[in-house]
């Protein structure tokens, strides 16, 4: 991801961002300070720096927070044809060193830009991926409340009366959840059971409403993820909020991801040298996105517990001393390979022959098999089985590998 600026006769421009303001420093091909100015993070005061560039003769803009406070910044200067790079943030001891004001970050950022250090070409936030971004942040808002809200229910049941803790208690979140939105507590709130009851019934309503909002969501990034890109559903393990992690955190130019290597980096799944003297090691890489390195995690999970090839790699891995961390590590690298190829790259999975799904179907019924005892022949779950049928996901290895036992069956 790193990006090679050329610098020669030419001058180059930082900018420190803001939620309100942003602080744009010039600075020559030597690192000479021109000029520093503050501009309103408004469309005016975007104008405004634009003019201050073009003033300046700038060639290359660094900019800090480009999917952040920087964001409509960015897309403002790459649609005027400004080459835009993305800069880190000042370490600590160069803050401690150099002071923190607006000002002395702009001019940081220039600078770095001259350095070609530590540089990284901006996620496009114009396209379709952006819409992916923001559903995605809503369903995991949404998640995380009804989680928070079941978890005050039993809270409140633990004190309830007697009767109330009893009869609820003892049944399982679905039941619970509908049970209570069916109550019917007396108006009566002097009653401590009244009050309990309503407070619980109040929270299932709201949580059941939060699930059918969570449920709806889903279905849109579904679709939207089989629009960006309908190869991705067919790698082993990914589930469309899996991708949408996936693709979220390459962002909608994947050109921009150079390597494997590179996507490693990224997504945290990388191995950094350690080596030191007589020491010769590596060590986990413990920067990246989390984001990304959690998906990369439950893939592997996943597959560990539902693919052959990987239970097989597992078992050889762990005859040969190592542990399930460091099995899960090597996966996940195996993993970043596979992503990189079908995401960054846009190549495809193998592709099955052209059958219809419903003749799958038919040729199932035909041979007296039930979903559940293809899912287990296959190792995955009758699920996966009902989405090749109907055409609901594109799992091309899978229903290749379903259409290979089919004929064998």
């Amino acid at each position: 991801m790193t990006t090679d600026i050329t610098t020669a006769h030419s001058t180059i421009a930082g900018v420190d961002t803001h939620t309100d303001t942003h602080t744009v420093a010039a600075v020559t091909a030597t690192g000479q300070h021109l000029a520093t100015e503050t501009f309103p993070a408004t469309r005016t005061g975007y104008t405004h720096l634009t003019e201050f560039l073009s003033n300046h003769g700038v060639c290359t803009v660094g900019v800090e927070g480009t999917n952040s406070y920087g964001a409509g910044l960015t897309r403002h200067l790459i649609d005027r044809g400004y080459p835009v790079v993305e800069v880190l943030r000042p370490t600590r001891s160069i803050r401690r060193r150099d002071g923190i004001s607006d000002p002395v970050d702009a001019l940081a950022a220039a600078r770095q830009v001259l350095t070609g250090e530590g540089l990284s070409t901006p996620k496009d936030s114009t396209g379709p991926v952006e819409s992916l971004r923001a559903l995605h942040i809503a369903r995991k808002q949404l998640v995380s409340t009804t989680a928070k809200l079941i978890t005050t229910i039993k809270s409140l049941l633990v004190t309830a009366p007697d009767d109330i803790r009893v009869r609820y208690s003892t049944m399982t979140n679905h039941r619970m959840i509908n049970a209570l939105v069916a109550c019917r507590p007396s108006l009566d709130l002097i009653d401590p059971r009244n009050g309990v009851l309503t407070s619980l019934k109040i929270l299932a309503t709201t949580y059941r409403a939060l699930r059918k909002q969570v449920d709806e969501l889903e279905t849109r990034i579904a679709a939207l993820v089989a629009v960006i890109n309908p190869h991705v559903s067919n790698i082993v393990g990914c589930g469309p909020i899996v991708v949408a992690d996936l693709i979220i955190s390459i962002g909608g130019n994947p050109e921009r991801i150079h390597s494997e290597a590179a996507l490693a980096h990224l997504c945290g799944a990388a191995p950094l040298p350690a080596s030191s003297g007589r020491t010769n090691r590596h060590r986990l890489n413990r920067g990246g996105g989390r984001r990304a390195n959690s998906a990369l995690y439950r893939i592997a999970v996943v597959r560990m517990r539902c693919d052959q090839r990987t239970k097989d790699y597992v078992a050889r891995r762990t005859a040969e001393g190592l542990s399930k961390k460091e099995i899960i590590r090597c996966l996940k690298r195996a993993i970043v390979r596979e992503i990189y190829r079908v995401i960054c790259t846009k190549r495809s999975t193998p592709q099955p022959r052209d059958l219809h799904r419903g003749e799958l179907k038919e040729l199932r019924i035909a041979k007296h098999l039930t979903q559940a005892v293809v899912a287990d022949s296959l190792g995955c779950a009758p699920a996966r089985i009902s989405d090749i049928e109907t055409g609901k996901r594109p799992l091309m290895e899978l229903a290749s590998a379903y259409e290979k036992f089919l004929e064998s069956a």
